[in-house]
């Protein structure tokens, strides 16, 4: 059976670490699960409630996107101790309208990335309340690339440290497995 994962970057960034960690991601991959990287951030507009149920087409695309997902991977920037604006937007509208989440249910693999020691782990740490709180599934333990300017082979998309891909497959491995017993049900 093969799995589906929707990989999502907090960054708008054409260069960003965290998007060449989902692709990173996508290659160390088994053979029967798909990560897709989904792009369509910077078009989703601000949320505003009074207009949450005249859905923008980009909102509506990642609803879509989100809800054909077997698992998501979301890996995350940290700005200002926390995860980008754009991102929790975005989270925002997947989110709603109450008691029809997209999200709701939906397991949920999470890393961050970032030039620092830590890597964004405090990111990953709010974003991973911010899923929950939508009604995510969240996988643990979360992966943060620490010193990500410096993490990949000059480029490329690959990791340096073994320790780090190894991490990473853990992770894509584990997501695709927690996502078996659900395509199995809805098979």
């Amino acid at each position: 059976m093969n799995t589906r994962i929707l990989a999502i970057s907090g960054s708008l960034r054409f260069d960003s670490v965290n998007t060449a960690l989902l692709r990173a991601a996508a290659a160390v991959s088994a053979d029967d699960t798909w990560v897709e990287l989904w792009c369509g951030l910077g078009a989703i507009p601000p949320f505003n409630e009074d207009g949450e149920h005249d859905t923008p087409a980009s909102v509506a695309d990642m609803r879509a996107a989100i809800a054909g997902a077997d698992a998501l991977l979301v890996s995350t920037p940290e700005y200002n101790g926390s995860i980008p604006g754009q991102l929790k937007n975005a989270l925002d509208w997947a989110s709603r309208p109450y008691g029809d989440s997209v999200l709701s249910g939906k397991l949920v693999g999470i890393t961050s990335a970032s030039p620092g020691d830590y890597g964004g782990a405090w990111a990953a740490e709010h974003l991973g309340k911010v899923l929950r709180t939508a009604g995510g599934q969240v996988l643990e333990p979360s992966f943060s690339l620490p010193l990500a300017d410096q993490a990949f082979e000059p480029g490329t998309d690959v990791l340096r440290d073994p320790a780090h891909t190894a991490a990473l497959t853990g992770l894509v491995s584990a997501l695709q497995t927690a996502a078996q017993p659900a395509l199995a049900v809805a098979n």
